[in-house]
């Protein structure tokens, strides 16, 4: 493998994940991971990949919890550098991985915040004013979709026997098939294949998906609970 500056690097690596057949969120959320770490390594002054130790990267994860990131999401992105340089290895770009010898910070899994009864009947209500975010509550409540994938979903996935995500296909109960083909009639006539756009055809963000059903949230005085508690 020809010599690569650290952009190159991570450029190569994300080209292959895409050869895998990642999806288009997983390569996204691997690069933004590993530009930050570079720009921490930028910091300290390293250049050359062979050259990142042990301490470079517990440096990094240290620093992410100083500014506030939950221990959670710095042992994401822990993973994220070990995967890379676990491919780095395996092209022998670097002999070693230094990031298995980084332990991830210990956290506490919170207990998923559980909808009663009234507040699953409220919020469906409450979607049901906007076809599209109608079809996006149902999706998540009945299909059990991460909000990641919910952003990703292409008008080719959505078939006759139900989603095909990467590696699995997940059927589709009436109630979620009908939500989507109301919702088709009123989607913006777009050549992008995203599922959910928006009003000028662009794809819903993730942000853009958090701030509606958050608002679902508020609308009907639903306390403590996030997108990921409707899986």
């Amino acid at each position: 493998m020809e010599t690569y500056d650290l952009r190159g690097l991570i450029t190569y690596f994300t080209k292959n994940l895409q050869e895998q057949g990642k999806s288009a969120f997983t390569v996204v959320a691997y690069k933004k991971d590993l530009e930050q770490f570079i720009g921490y390594l930028a910091s300290r002054e390293k250049t050359d990949i062979k050259e990142v130790k042990r301490e470079d990267i517990e440096g990094f994860i240290n620093k992410l919890i100083s500014e506030s990131y939950t221990k959670k999401s710095a042992s994401r992105k822990l993973n994220s550098i070990r995967t890379f340089f676990r491919f780095l290895k395996s092209q022998n770009t670097v002999s070693y991985n230094p990031a298995l010898e980084v332990s991830h910070p210990k956290y506490t899994q919170a207990l998923p915040r559980i909808l009663t009864k009234l507040e699953y009947r409220g919020l469906r209500d409450s979607a049901k004013e906007n076809p599209r975010t109608y079809a996006m509550v149902e999706l998540l409540l009945q299909t059990g979709i991460r909000i990641g994938e919910l952003a990703e979903l292409t008008m080719d996935i959505v078939k006759d026997d139900g989603l095909h995500l990467e590696r699995r296909i997940i059927p589709l109960n009436m109630t979620v098939r009908k939500a989507i083909t109301q919702y088709l009639k009123y989607r913006h006539k777009s050549a992008n294949s995203h599922l959910f756009v928006t009003k000028t055809g662009k794809p819903l963000l993730l942000r853009n998906i958090r701030t509606i059903i958050d608002k679902c949230f508020k609308d009907i005085d639903i306390q403590d609970a996030t997108v990921n508690d409707l899986r």
